[in-house]
Parts: C-alpha cells; sequence; structure tokens
C-alpha cells in the first residue's frame, strides 16, 4: 500500500488491512491454531492486494467499481440535490466540510468535488480568490524551502550539503551570531541563505 495513509486508503485496501490485522490475532489469541496457517492467510491476502492494485492501475473501469470516483456537490456556484442524495449527504454535512477547508460562506465556492478517500476540494469563485503575485504584477523571487540543518545541537551533514553549504561554514554563521552549536534546539537554512535559529531554553 506504499506510505498511504488511513484516511487516503481506497475501501478495498481498508477491508484488506482490518482482516490481515484479524487474521494475524487469530493464532496468538487460540495456541491450538497453527502459527503456519495465519502467515498463510496474510500472505495471500497481500498478494490478492497487490494484483488487485495492479488491475487497479491499469484499467480504469475496474479501478471505478473497486474505488468508486469523484462526485461533484457544486457545480458553477449551484448544489448538485440530486448527487448529494445519492451520497446520502446532508446540507449539514457539506457545510461541515466546507468549514474544514476554510470556507464559511457556501455563496463564494464555485466548484465543490467530494473525492473518493471523503475529502471535499474546493474552487472559490474568482472574485473570492486570493490574490497571486502575477495577479498583483510583482516581480517574485523563487520560493526557497527551509531545511533543518541542526538539531538539538547536533549539525545534520545531508541537510547541509544539500544546501550547497558545509558544516565548517554553518559553524562560522553560528560564531557570527554569537551562537555555540551546543546551545541550538533547531536551525533551519535555505539555500539563498536565510535562515532561522532557535535556542535551547536554559535549564531553571
Amino acid at each position: 500500500m506504499g506510505k498511504r495513509q488511513i484516511g487516503d486508503m481506497q475501501p478495498n485496501e481498508l477491508v484488506v488491512t482490518l482482516l490481515i490485522s484479524e487474521i494475524a490475532a487469530l493464532p496468538l489469541q487460540d495456541p491450538s491454531q497453527p502459527i503456519l496457517n495465519g502467515i498463510i492467510a496474510v500472505f495471500v491476502l497481500v498478494i490478492l492486494e497487490i494484483l488487485i492494485s495492479f488491475i487497479t492501475m491499469k484499467s480504469y473501469a475496474i479501478r471505478k467499481l473497486m474505488n468508486g470516483k469523484s462526485v461533484i456537490v457544486i457545480e458553477h456556484g449551484k448544489i448538485d440535490q440530486k448527487a448529494m442524495k445519492k451520497l446520502r449527504m446532508t446540507v449539514l454535512d457539506l457545510v461541515e466540510l466546507l468549514r474544514g477547508q476554510n470556507v464559511f460562506d457556501i455563496s463564494t465556492v464555485a466548484f465543490a468535488v467530494l473525492e473518493v478517500n471523503g475529502d471535499l476540494n474546493v474552487l472559490l469563485k474568482s472574485d473570492f480568490q486570493p490574490a497571486t503575485v502575477s495577479d498583483l504584477s510583482l516581480k517574485s523571487q523563487e520560493a526557497q524551502m527551509q531545511i533543518p540543518v541542526i538539531s538539538d545541537g547536533k549539525i545534520i551533514a545531508d541537510a547541509v550539503s544539500s544546501i550547497n553549504k558545509t558544516s565548517k561554514e554553518i559553524k562560522e554563521i553560528l560564531n557570527s551570531q554569537s551562537v555555540t552549536e551546543a546551545n541550538v534546539f533547531l536551525m533551519t537554512m535555505s539555500r539563498d541563505g536565510k535562515m532561522n535559529i532557535i535556542c535551547k531554553e536554559k535549564k531553571s
């Protein structure tokens, strides 16, 4: 199942996960049950899950049958009442999901799509979308990611090299800030040199 979280699992994946946990527990609860039987059953379920995942990846029809499909519940600012009845979703459910997306006025929504995993994705109407740098015709700089380079007083060598720095350069930066490496709780830095240093709290 890869790195998917519980909330991102498809229905068949969740069922297989629950079955594996139940089957694995049986030999542990009942000493008369051979452990090999549980191992074989779990192995078969894992193989079936891998096969189903491969088949659904290759076939849209089977993927739709196994996992369902996304449903548009708001289209062009209008609630699709028929779709909501099929989903057995109430207006209060919809409003609650919208609040989870920081949308408190349903009239500002242009499109809302209920995904297979239960998440609601929202597209606001043009008048209510936040302004971007391109909208304001401003010159923008390339976004840089801050990477932790010191954690709990220790330099993270891989992180330092990823921003084209060396441990020696990091120590020199700390010296210029009158901070010692051992006193740093967290230090983050981006490739363009922007940084943030959080010192350890002094013990009382």
